[in-house]
């Protein structure tokens, strides 16, 4: 004898996931339509390394004493 109406708790899980999902694609969709009307750029906040950020750094190890 099973019950077969669905619990309210899942219905509820459900429909949070649904509306998750939803403004989830909204979200995605706003952004492309940001990266295309950009040209495909980069999106990034930073665009570029400034000063000595540029020239690639070295690490050295010290040796001895």
């Amino acid at each position: 004898m099973t019950d077969t109406a669905p619990d309210p708790e899942d219905s509820e899980e459900e429909e949070q996931k649904r509306k998750f999902r939803e403004a989830l694609e909204r979200k995605r969709a706003s952004q492309a339509d940001a990266t295309a009307a950009r040209g495909g750029k980069d999106t990034g906040k930073v665009h570029g390394a400034r000063g000595l950020a540029r020239s690639r750094r070295s690490f050295r190890r010290k040796t001895g004493g």
